[in-house]
């Protein structure tokens, strides 16, 4: 069986959680912080990062290159299209939201959401790249339903597990949420994946997680 390394609180656990739902796999969760990943933990995640799954092939960490494995080895229900070059797509669109948004938003995170400061050039120099690659997403994205067009893909778990967090920490920092303004109109689509079960799922034990001491 496949375990889950990490805590519901992450979006990039939650972004993994969601492919092993919609694929209807059975899995184990074993709650990891990452600011005490042990031995083991740092033996399968070497960067002592979160999430990482252990399998009875031995363990793997990094978010995509975990739902690239899950597709893989559990091709059926699809999260990437049959046709290579769609498939491509969708994980083009996978690397702009998680490392050309997310990633970029990340470092507002301090401020937005743990009641630390971020230097004003920081957010300076954070705005203006945000305002750029938001653009640059905006271009990609399609919310037709879903974010990469009509069906269901690993774009979706991406993007329903961090654009809500990117959108939070802008409006905490900014006092706007930058996608928005960008013209990355993410709430009817947030709303719309949040009615599935599995959404549902990793919103509840997200909740649970977060009103715990």
């Amino acid at each position: 069986m496949i375990t889950l390394h990490g805590f519901p609180v992450s979006n990039y656990y939650n972004k993994v959680k969601l492919a092993l739902l919609e694929k209807n796999l059975s899995f184990a969760e074993a709650y990891v912080h990452p600011k005490s990943v042990d031995a083991s933990g740092m033996a399968a995640s070497p960067l002592g990062k979160i999430p990482f799954i252990t399998t009875p092939q031995g363990t793997l960490c990094e978010s995509q290159a975990i739902v690239d494995y899950l597709e893989a080895a559990h091709p059926t229900p699809a999260l990437l299209p049959a046709d290579p070059f769609a498939a491509a797509k969708v994980r083009e669109l996978t690397t702009y939201i998680d490392l050309h948004v997310e990633l970029v938003a990340r470092q507002l995170y301090p401020q937005a959401f743990f009641g630390g400061t971020v230097s004003e050039s920081t957010q300076q120099l954070v705005r203006k790249q945000l305002e750029k690659n938001i653009a640059a997403l905006k271009s990609l994205i399609k919310f037709a339903p879903y974010a990469a067009g009509d069906s269901f893909t690993q774009a979706d778990c991406a993007a329903f597990a961090s654009l809500p967090l990117v959108g939070m920490a802008c409006k905490a920092v900014y006092g706007e949420d930058l996608l928005l303004a960008g013209g990355v109109d993410y709430k009817a689509y947030i709303k719309m994946i949040g009615e599935r079960p599995s959404a549902q799922k990793v919103l509840a034990d997200r909740k649970a997680a977060t009103a715990k001491p």
